[in-house]
């Protein structure tokens, strides 16, 4: 999520009302380079706080996903309405990079030595890890370079939005693998479209589902609103 710096701010109090600390929201903003000189009316990205649904949530329905929002890779049917075939960049498909990630925690996902895991950040909170696993399947896939790979929902959507290779679609024209951000409260969450099952848009994701509020990638069907679908058209 993201928040504007008011007068009279500090870091310290940020991190502690958002349950990170100084060190993660500097380095979730690497253009404070002092942690004690910070500026009202700037924008801070905040890596601390949940973004994504938890167990029991609003906008899990339907299906076999059941209340946890979790559901195995038998449970989301072959995209129809019009779905079509996954988006491809030149190293494969997000959406079957994801796929072979199903049921790992984020956590320990990010410390893997290849693959997505060696593209996700290490620094990032393991109940925020979504920006982080979707811009490291994308990463993988091709689509986006390290430098676009972002931490934050909101700057991956901007760096998006900058990439030609990139156009904002409706999710009535999503393919697997298009980039779904969505509203969650007062935060932000990310996923991958997966298809449709029973007319619902099913995504996969690093979501929190875990009894701890951590995350961990699974199927989801969600009802929050949808900021933006970007598809790849490399």
């Amino acid at each position: 999520m993201s928040y504007r710096i008011q007068s009279g701010d500090t870091l310290s109090a940020l991190a502690q009302r958002y349950g990170t600390s100084v060190d993660s929201l500097m380095k979730a903003n690497p253009q404070i380079t002092n942690k004690d000189l910070i500026y009202a009316g700037t924008t801070l990205n905040i890596p601390g706080s949940r973004d994504s649904f938890e167990s029991g949530a609003q906008g899990l329905r339907g299906g076999s996903s059941g209340s946890s929002g979790n559901s195995g890779a038998g449970d989301v049917m072959a995209p129809t309405g019009g779905a079509g075939p996954a988006t491809r960049g030149p190293g494969g498909s997000p959406y079957d990079i994801a796929v072979s990630h199903l049921g790992k925690n984020a956590g320990s996902l990010k410390y893997e030595t290849t693959g997505v895991g060696a593209d996700m950040e290490d620094w990032v909170p393991n109940n925020v890890n979504c920006a982080n696993f979707v811009s490291a399947c994308l990463e993988q896939a091709g689509q986006i370079k390290n430098s676009q790979h972002s931490a934050s929902v909101m700057t991956l959507q901007s760096n998006l939005d900058r990439d030609p290779n990139f156009q904002r679609v409706s999710l009535k024209d999503a393919k697997p693998g298009d980039v779904v951000c969505m509203k969650v409260g007062s935060g932000e969450h990310v996923v991958m479209f997966a298809g449709w099952k029973d007319g619902k848009p099913q995504f996969i994701g690093s979501n929190n589902v875990n009894s701890d509020g951590s995350q961990r990638i699974s199927y989801s069907s969600m009802n929050y609103p949808i900021m933006s679908v970007h598809q790849y058209r490399g």
